[in-house]
Parts: structure tokens; C-alpha cells; sequence
């Protein structure tokens, strides 16, 4: 059984969730900034160059569909959060593994440094070489979100598991409202109408945000290396060093004996490889049925946010304990199907603003209850000297999903519309709700 830390749960608590926000920041901050970060490098990069080749593969793509303009725009999104994803599908299990050697509190000062200097990276990157080495260093940081979960559980008990996961989804709520307020909000800020020479050493547009990204690692970095007490205590570690096949993540994941992990792992890939349909095509599918700007999107954006703090900083914390976390699970991940199969009708044929706010709502609660749900099983899973590692497995399958879910959700929606997408994913949820009924119940 996990035993709480010496050190005072909420001091430790509230590090991890800060960590976990950054994190999250850093993952969305560009969300509402794909489309004029296109257009900067379109008019700046010199032919011939990475850009330009990438840039040529994306039109040759997007001129056999009807809108090319948007489908670009897409698929650079897509693209810049699927690098980001990838990254993290690699490295989750690395720095899991590390922290359960280590401990978790160096882990976390490396790569709490690692994402500020990524900040830093994009800071400078008037190149779009330098942003996609900026993006692809901050994913490999990022990589950490698997290290703070472990963390959480091993300062809570098996009993109060769900409620310290309600903390890490409150944090996750928190930073997908924050960052895109943040990129949104300071786009206009651009330093070089006061300084045009800056963009000699690299600065751009949209240095601001990510400086605002650096600045908040940095004081992050600080909480962590002064207050943070460790976890882990040397007697539960695992000194055992991870083999490579435990680096690879798919490898791993085939063959953990636990038959439990492996399920729970396969259920939490399928549930964020539908829920991901959601993020990639919502602004494409309000655009076009609803006229939808980019500012009208941000009512989206921290509507879903503050529902999501609410459901996971209140409700889940509340009602997991009581429903189980299996319940919890299976009752989220259904909430979410119903949910997509309403937005495809209230979005694409009834077009009323009221009532997909409605629908988000249900989204919301059902993505908060499924995530801590989840997260909550897989550790109760893991056995003390493996959380590390389980956890960055699991959030390895996750930001898998991430990265290969985009493409998918595009070509749907881009050849079949957005009623279609949204009907097809949330009859596609329903797999991980059959898979997930065959899951047992956890010892405590």
C-alpha cells in the first residue's frame, strides 16, 4: 500500500500541479496561433529551404480537396502538435523510468530546466528550423507530465487516489484554458515594431508568448528546487536500469505480464485517439457551419476549461471515491461518445449556439471523470516501485494517440464534413467502453 510522504502533502501537491499547468501551457500556448505563425513563415522562409519543401508537400495535399486554404492551415496545426506528441510518446517512459531510479524530484528539475530553455529556443526562432527544434526539445521535456502523476501517487493513498488525480485533471483544465488565452492575447505584442533589428538574431512576431512560457518555467524551476521535498524515498526505488526494451514503448507495452496495465493502457490510447478528433476539427467544423473567428473560438476554449476545473477539482473529487474508479471511467469515456454524437447534430444540422454549449458541458464532465478514471487505475496497478514507469507508459500510448489521431480526423472530416466525424467518433468510443468492462476492479 502507498504510504503518504513526510514531507506536508499539500506544499508537495501544489508543486506537482504547477509543474503539470506549465506543462500544459507549453502544449497549447500556440493552439490559436497555427494559422498566422503559417503565414509568417510562408512570407519569410527562403525557397529551397525546410519550410518550403514542407510547405510544398501540404499544398500538393490540400488542392485535391474543396477548401485548400483551410486543409493547409490544418495540417500545420496538425503537424507542429503531432511532433510535440510524438516527442512525448518516445520520452514519457525514459523520464518515468528514471524518476523511479532517482527519484522524482531531479527528474523533474532537469526537465522543468529542459522545457525553459525550449521556451528560450522559440523565443528566438524567426526560422522555422529553430521553432520545429524548439518544438520537438519541449515535447521530449514535456515528456515530465508522467513523472509529476507518479508523484501524486505516491504522496496519497490507494483510497484517496482518485482525489489526488482530480488535482492533476484540475491542472490539465487549467493550463488548455490559460495557454490559449495566452498565445491569443499577446499575438499582438510583436517586439519588432519597436525593435525592427531584433529579427536579425531571430526574434519574430510572436516572441512574447513564448517568453511569457520561459518566464513561468523559470519561476517554476525555483519552486521546485527550493520547496519541492522528494517523494520517493530510497528504499522504494527501483534500481534496476531501464532496458531498451523498456524505451520503447510499444514493445513494453506487449509485454508487461499484467494483463490489467496492458487493458487499461489499450483503453486510455483509444479514448484520447477519439477525444482527439474533437481538438483537431472543432474550429474547422464552428467556422464553417457557425462563422466562427478565431476569438469566438476562445469561448470554447475557456468554457471547456472552466467546466473542466469544476468536474475535476470538485466533482470528481467528490463522486470517484464513492462510484469507483472503474465506474468513474466507463461513465466518462460514455459521456464523451454521447456527447460527439450531439455536437455532430447541434453544430452540423441544428446549428444552435445554446445547445452545443449544453453538449460541451456534457463533454467536459465526461472527459474530467474518464481522465481521472484512468489515471487513477493504472496507478492503482502499478506497484510502488514501478509508478514511474507504468504512469510513462501510459501517458506514452496517450500522446501517441496524439500524434496519429490529427490525420485521421482531418481526411474524415475534410472528405465526409463535420456531422460525420463527430457521429463516427463517438460511435468509435463505445470500443474502449466494451474493452473497459472486462477490467477489475482494483485492490485498496
Amino acid at each position: 500500500m502507498s504510504t503518504p510522504a513526510t514531507s506536508p502533502k499539500p506544499l508537495s501537491l501544489g508543486v506537482i500541479f504547477l509543474t503539470l499547468y506549465i506543462d500544459l501551457i507549453g502544449f497549447s500556448i500556440f493552439f490559436p496561433l497555427g494559422p498566422e505563425l503559417l503565414r509568417f513563415y510562408v512570407a519569410n522562409e527562403p525557397a529551397g529551404g525546410l519550410f518550403a519543401t514542407l510547405f510544398a508537400q501540404l499544398q500538393s495535399v490540400a488542392h485535391t480537396t474543396e477548401v485548400p486554404e483551410m486543409v493547409i492551415g490544418a495540417l500545420f496545426a496538425g503537424l507542429l502538435g503531432s511532433v510535440y506528441s510524438f516527442m512525448q510518446f518516445l520520452f514519457s517512459p525514459v523520464w518515468g523510468s528514471r524518476s523511479d531510479r532517482l527519484g522524482r524530484r531531479p527528474v523533474l528539475l532537469i526537465t522543468v530546466a529542459g522545457n525553459a530553455l525550449s521556451f528560450l529556443v522559440l523565443v528566438f526562432s524567426g526560422s522555422f528550423t529553430v521553432f520545429l527544434i524548439g518544438r520537438v526539445f519541449s515535447g521530449i521535456m514535456g515528456g515530465n507530465l508522467a513523472v509529476a502523476i507518479a508523484a501524486v501517487a505516491d504522496v496519497t493513498t490507494r483510497e484517496g487516489r482518485a482525489k489526488g488525480m482530480g488535482i492533476v485533471g484540475a491542472a490539465f483544465g487549467l493550463g488548455f484554458l490559460t495557454g490559449p488565452l495566452i498565445g491569443g492575447l499577446t499575438a499582438h505584442l510583436n517586439v519588432l515594431t519597436v525593435f525592427p533589428g531584433l529579427s536579425a538574431v531571430g526574434i519574430h512576431p510572436f516572441s512574447v508568448p513564448a517568453f511569457i512560457g520561459f518566464a513561468l518555467c523559470l519561476v517554476n524551476f525555483g519552486w521546485v528546487a527550493s520547496r519541492f521535498s522528494e517523494t520517493l524515498p530510497p528504499e522504494k526505488r527501483n534500481a534496476a536500469a531501464a532496458t531498451l526494451r523498456e524505451r520503447n514503448p510499444l514493445r513494453a507495452l506487449l509485454t508487461l505480464p499484467d494483463r490489467a496495465i496492458r487493458r487499461v493502457n489499450v483503453v486510455g490510447f483509444l479514448v484520447t485517439f477519439g477525444f482527439s478528433f474533437f481538438e483537431t476539427i472543432i474550429s474547422f467544423f464552428t467556422a464553417e457551419r457557425l462563422g466562427y473567428t478565431p476569438r469566438s473560438l476562445t469561448l470554447i476554449f475557456v468554457h471547456l476549461g472552466l467546466v473542466s476545473i469544476f468536474t475535476q477539482g470538485v466533482l470528481v473529487r467528490r463522486f470517484v471515491p464513492r462510484m469507483g474508479e472503474k465506474r468513474a471511467a466507463l461513465f466518462g469515456i460514455s459521456a464523451i461518445a454521447v456527447s460527439f454524437v450531439l455536437l455532430g447534430y447541434t453544430i452540423g444540422v441544428a446549428q444552435s449556439v445554446p445547445w452545443m454549449f449544453v453538449t460541451l458541458t456534457i463533454c467536459a464532465v465526461g472527459s474530467g471523470f474518464a481522465n481521472v478514471g484512468l489515471s487513477s487505475l493504472i496507478s492503482l496497478y502499478a506497484g510502488v516501485e514501478e509508478q514511474g514507469k507504468i504512469t510513462g507508459l501510459y501517458r506514452s500510448m496517450g500522446f501517441l494517440a496524439r500524434a496519429c489521431s490529427p490525420a485521421v480526423a482531418g481526411i474524415v472530416f475534410f472528405k465526409a464534413g463535420g456531422t460525420v466525424t463527430f457521429i463516427a467518433a463517438g460511435c468509435f468510443l463505445l470500443l474502449p467502453v466494451a474493452l473497459g468492462l472486462s477490467l477489475p476492479q482494483p485492490k485498496k
